[in-house]
């Protein structure tokens, strides 16, 4: 009985979804019944949930801060025609559409994900998608693969909640957590790669996918070894982008690599990007140095760093249709991230979460499966790797002990799984329909598919987690 009515928000919100309904309107939905729920069976005291509402309020803010500044940044870049200099740059550079769409995917997402997390790396991302030829719908299922590297998301705070809840060392489960990545990086670059190349070359791109996947694995745990967890994302890309335009380089023709340099507007979208990834890193380091208090961490958001990246491109305040199509945007994607988030948190405070995740405990070594499920769900639901991990990973952690299961492997399954599903969260999937006005009617085929192809990659976790158990 009570693991029917603590999954039940969940169920309720999935079903919605796969019928059609709206974002918005199935993540409101999803918190009246969390409601409900608690309030016929798990009551908690006020003061539980005051102390709640004071430590995820500054979380909101500034996740809700991160969104709008990355829909402006990108809405000011494409509008004066920075995106489109870019994108046509790094195709002259990229030689094949699949050759670009990896160099985004396994490359520029990731980089900017790792660095500045919340989705900013989708607002970066499907903006050079778009001027690759592709349909608006591939752009923004292209473009939502690219969020293959969460677990090293804003340098990887998600990841330590998971290490500090299930008592391992941070670098130790970040290496394990790159190791196991090759499952979803292979399975992103595979199919990024099929929906960007013609029918008659689909077996060639699927190899560059391939190939494109167990590259960035190897330099994110290589750069895990040598640089530890926090910084080995954002490392580890930066290494495939050089990586794929060193190889494109060196196979072009002398007449091909006189192409014109990058435009004005190319060069300044460059520094933008420079401005916003190095003003995170530098404040992040600054603070760690001065040790301030938290009030100062504000310091170091991405939010604040890209509202400066746009002023910074702009020169000033940006247009006012530039401020009146972004307002519109934030109103369709920021409701809905909130109302995540706040499921999340009833869901982790009242018990659910833990209630869900005990109840398919009792099912046995048969509960190894389905644990990567459990993560997978809590990092739908929040749309974030930290949220999902404060729901479950406590727990995790606990199951893992009582069946017996190696505890880092596990649990490495269990943060990447966490991460997996952020793909298809229907946050992110508002955020990135939005970016590209011409996806809106595709919504739900997006949606559809990045949860098709973000389950498969949660399964063969499931197969993965059973196997090292077992051996």
């Amino acid at each position: 009985m009570y693991m029917f009515i603590s999954a039940l928000p969940v169920a309720t919100v999935i079903a919605v979804l796969l019928a059609g309904w709206r974002s918005l309107h199935a993540a409101a939905l999803g918190v009246a019944v969390a409601l409900l729920v608690i309030a016929a069976a798990f009551a908690q005291p006020a003061s539980t949930w005051l102390a709640a509402g004071m430590h995820w309020a500054p979380v909101l803010l500034e996740v809700l801060l991160i969104v709008g500044g990355g829909l402006l940044l990108s809405e000011v870049l494409r509008e004066l025609g920075a995106q489109k200099a870019l994108a046509d740059w790094l195709l002259a550079r990229a030689g094949s559409g699949t050759g670009a769409v990896l160099l985004v995917v396994h490359g520029i997402t990731p980089f900017a994900e790792s660095v500045t997390g919340f989705g900013v790396g989708v607002t970066i991302g499907i903006p050079l998608l778009a001027h690759y030829g592709l349909p608006p719908r591939k752009v923004v299922l292209i473009g939502l693969l690219g969020l293959c590297a969460v677990p090293w998301g804003s340098m990887g705070p998600g990841t330590l909640v998971a290490a500090t809840m299930a008592g391992l060392p941070f670098k130790e489960l970040g290496q394990a957590s790159a190791l196991v990545s090759v499952i979803p990086f292979v399975i992103t670059g595979m199919a990024a790669a099929a929906l960007a190349s013609a029918p008659g070359r689909r077996r060639q791109a699927l190899l560059q996918g391939l190939l494109s996947g167990l590259l960035l694995t190897a330099a994110v745990a290589l750069m895990n070894t040598l640089a530890g967890t926090a910084p080995a994302g954002a490392l580890g890309a930066l290494l495939v982008v050089g990586w794929h335009l060193l190889r494109l380089r060196l196979g072009v023709s002398q007449a091909d690599a006189d192409k014109p340099p990058l435009s004005a507007p190319g060069r300044r979208a460059l520094a933008a990007y420079a401005l916003l990834l190095g003003g995170v890193l530098a404040a992040a380091a600054l603070l760690r140095v001065l040790d301030l208090p938290a009030v100062w961490h504000g310091l170091a958001s991405p939010g604040l760093w890209l509202l400066v990246a746009a002023v910074f491109f702009t020169q000033g305040r940006p247009a006012r249709p530039s401020l009146a199509k972004v307002w519109r945007s934030w109103l369709q994607v920021a409701p809905v991230t909130a109302l995540f988030i706040v499921l999340g948190v009833l869901m982790a405070v009242s018990g659910m979460a833990a209630q869900l995740a005990q109840a398919l405990a009792r099912s046995g070594p048969l509960y190894l499966l389905a644990a990567p499920f459990v993560g997978a769900l809590g990092g739908f639901v929040t749309g974030s790797n930290t949220g999902a991990n404060a729901m479950f990973a406590a727990t995790q952690a606990e199951i893992a002990q009582a069946l017996g299961a190696p505890l880092l492997p596990f649990m490495a399954v269990h943060n990447v799984s966490a991460s997996l599903l952020l793909m298809a969260s229907p946050g992110k999937v508002e955020m990135a329909v939005q970016l590209l006005t011409q996806g809106a009617a595709q919504r739900r085929w997006v949606q559809q598919s990045v949860l098709m192809l973000a389950l498969a990659a949660v399964a063969l976790m499931g197969v993965l987690n059973w196997s090292w158990a077992r051996a």
